[in-house]
């Protein structure tokens, strides 16, 4: 006889503990992303129908995933590798944010009925998940925990937009650069060249530069081709609060 499902051994599956099945695990991954099991714990057949509906694409560095203005006609899932968010062209370009493996797009916009508000572009090779909308709607409406988890992720994701505005407000470039650098890091280091980061700050690059130097030279991070590497953490947390003698 089969055990009896329960949120324990059901989150036992999800993890991929009780299953070799990759488009299985695939999908536990994706349920982690947007949510935990405390909140709503997800059925083996609530996994098997997110494993059904999941697709995946491959793009190399400079490939576009989808374009300002587009219809939301899929919901993307970053597996592996950044995706860029940006409005505008050349010079006029502002990055809005950085998709790092696990964040997800295209949900908000489709069920607001709007189109893509920017380009997403891959930095590096990348490797994302996505949903067809119709197969979205599909388990949205009929599996209600995973409605429950995806909606919790998409209140997390406006919120945590809304605290990063309300943040920077009547911050200095110094103290918004830091801030930054601490977001997009990734085991001490981050990422990303300075255009980037200058058109994520709306600035141009020689400023930003300027105020790289001076962190630099206060033995607060590295600078390398292409990316940036952390020296002192709480340093640089104690510059993006403005803290005296920072």
């Amino acid at each position: 006889m089969n055990p009896r499902v329960t949120p324990a051994n059901s989150e036992r599956r999800l993890n991929g503990a009780e299953t070799a099945d990759p488009r299985i695990q695939q999908a536990a991954w994706v349920a982690r992303c947007v949510g935990r099991g405390s909140a709503a714990p997800l059925t083996p057949r609530d996994l098997s129908a997110l494993a059904t509906f999941l697709h995946r694409q491959s793009l190399s560095r400079g490939a576009v995933a989808f374009r300002e203005g587009d219809p939301a006609s899929r919901v993307w899932i970053v597996r592996s590798g950044h995706v860029e968010l940006s409005v505008g062209v050349g010079d006029e370009r502002t990055v809005i944010e950085i998709r790092h493996a696990g964040d997800v797009d295209g949900d908000i916009q489709f069920l607001l009925g709007k189109p893509l508000p920017y380009t997403g572009r891959a930095t590096d090779d990348v490797e994302l998940l996505y949903l067809r909308t119709e197969d979205f709607e599909h388990l949205m409406s009929e599996h209600r925990a995973l409605a429950r988890r995806w909606l919790a992720s998409i209140a997390g994701r406006l919120d945590a937009s809304q605290g990063r505005i309300m943040e920077l407000l009547g911050k200095t470039l110094t103290e918004q650069t830091a801030r930054l650098l601490l977001d997009e890091a990734s085991s001490s280091v981050v990422p990303l060249p300075q255009r980037t980061l200058a058109a994520m700050l709306g600035v141009r690059r020689p400023s930003l530069n300027r105020v790289l130097k001076r962190l630099e030279r206060e033995g607060l991070i590295e600078m390398r081709y292409a990316a940036i590497e952390i020296l002192d953490a709480e340093g640089l947390y104690k510059k993006a609060r403005g803290e005296r003698g920072s």
